[in-house]
């Protein structure tokens, strides 16, 4: 009886561990860059949530599927330059905080259950400083994800994702 009694107890305590394995744990990435140009002009540039393509060299198109551009609840479709897409979902927007809120619906970033904020503020001397940050998870949330799918690759992914687009967003916005 005892021996029954160990094993079902060492069986009870294995089952959490083992379910904490498998779970996926939040990540973030938060990227930030200073533009030599003032905020209005930089968010002029970026606040387009139907365009992202206009500064994102990894766009190809950008089109809203469902409701109404910079809008809550509005869903853009974005078509990479290798013809991969990705849907997303407009959250939060704010013209007068020069910030906006999206989730990735579907697509094919490595990532889950991800949320991100694109945020451009004022800081001294005419300048603006632009901050791209986000948490997710990874795409296969198993306890062995595939090649290509761990917590790593989501983080790098992302990482590459806001530093192209936050480079070149600099660029556009300091060529006059």
């Amino acid at each position: 009886m005892n021996k029954i009694a160990l094993v079902m107890m060492t069986t009870a305590l294995a089952m959490p561990m083992a379910a904490f394995a498998a779970k996926a744990t939040t990540l973030s990435v938060d990227e930030k860059i200073e533009i030599n140009a003032p905020a209005s002009a930089v968010w002029a540039k970026a606040n387009n949530f139907g365009d992202l393509g206009a500064w994102h060299p990894a766009v190809k198109k950008t089109e809203i599927v469902e409701g109404t551009n910079n809008k809550v609840g509005a869903v853009r479709l974005l078509t990479l330059q290798d013809d991969g897409t990705i849907k997303e979902k407009l959250n939060a927007y704010s013209d007068k905080n020069k910030s906006f809120k999206y989730q990735i619906l579907e697509g094919v970033l490595p990532v889950s259950s991800y949320v991100s904020v694109f945020t451009v503020k004022d800081i001294a001397g005419g300048k603006s400083l632009v901050e791209w940050k986000g948490h997710f998870k990874r795409k296969d949330t198993s306890a062995t994800p595939a090649a290509g799918q761990t917590d790593e690759d989501a983080t790098k992914t992302i990482h590459a994702v806001y530093t192209g687009g936050l480079e070149n967003l600099k660029k556009i916005s300091e060529t006059k």
